[in-house]
C-alpha cells in the first residue's frame, strides 16, 4: 500500500500523508478528542466523515506511520495510537488552526481552542504533546502532579462558552 514519493522534496513528502483534509481531521479527533476508536471518531466528526473515508484514512495513517492499530481480540474493538511521528504533527495543527483563525470565518465554539492554543504559545503546545506522549506511548509527563492541558483547554473552553451564552 506504501507508494513511492511523487519527490524527494521534504513538502511533497509531508504532503503526500498531510494533505488529504480527511487525514488531518482524523489526526485532529485523536489529538484533541481523544477518540481512539473507529466508531468514537465516525460518531464524533463534526463534520460528518463517512465510514469507508474513515476505514481508508485509519489504514493510510497507519501505514504512514502516525497511528499504530492494536489489535483487538474477539469480543473487543481495536484501538488506534498516535505514534511520535503523528504527535510531531501537533505544531502543524496549531499553525493551521492559527492560519484558519487570521483568514477564515468559523463559529466561535469551534474556533475557542484554537484560540486557546494560539495564545499558550509554545510552551502549551509542548505540555501537549507531554500529554499525548503520556496517553498513546505511555511516556509519563515531566510535571505529572500540573493540570493537564487538556482539562485546561477544556475548562477553557466551558468558561468561553458560558460567557457566550451569558451575553
Amino acid at each position: 500500500m506504501h507508494r513511492a514519493p511523487r519527490s524527494g522534496c521534504p513538502i511533497n513528502a509531508a504532503v503526500e500523508v498531510l494533505g488529504d483534509s480527511w487525514a488531518m481531521l482524523v489526526l485532529r479527533d485523536v489529538m484533541f478528542g481523544n477518540r481512539r476508536y473507529f466508531r468514537e471518531l465516525l460518531l464524533g466528526s463534526e463534520e460528518g466523515i463517512a465510514s469507508n473515508i474513515l476505514s481508508s484514512r485509519l489504514k493510510q495513517l497507519t501505514a504512514a506511520g502516525l497511528l499504530t492499530r492494536e489489535d483487538a481480540h474477539r469480543g473487543r474493538r481495536a484501538m488506534y495510537s498516535l505514534t511520535e511521528a503523528g504527535i510531531q504533527v501537533l505544531p502543524i495543527m496549531v499553525a493551521m488552526g492559527n492560519w484558519g483563525l487570521a483568514y477564515r470565518d468559523g463559529s466561535q465554539r469551534l474556533r475557542v481552542r484554537a484560540e486557546l492554543l494560539r495564545d499558550g504559545g509554545p510552551k502549551l503546545v509542548a505540555e501537549m504533546m507531554d500529554e499525548l506522549r503520556e496517553l498513546h506511548l505511555g511516556i509519563p509527563r515531566p510535571d505529572p502532579i500540573a493540570p493537564p492541558p487538556s482539562q485546561r483547554l477544556q475548562a477553557a473552553y466551558d468558561n468561553a462558552m458560558c460567557a457566550n451564552v451569558a451575553m
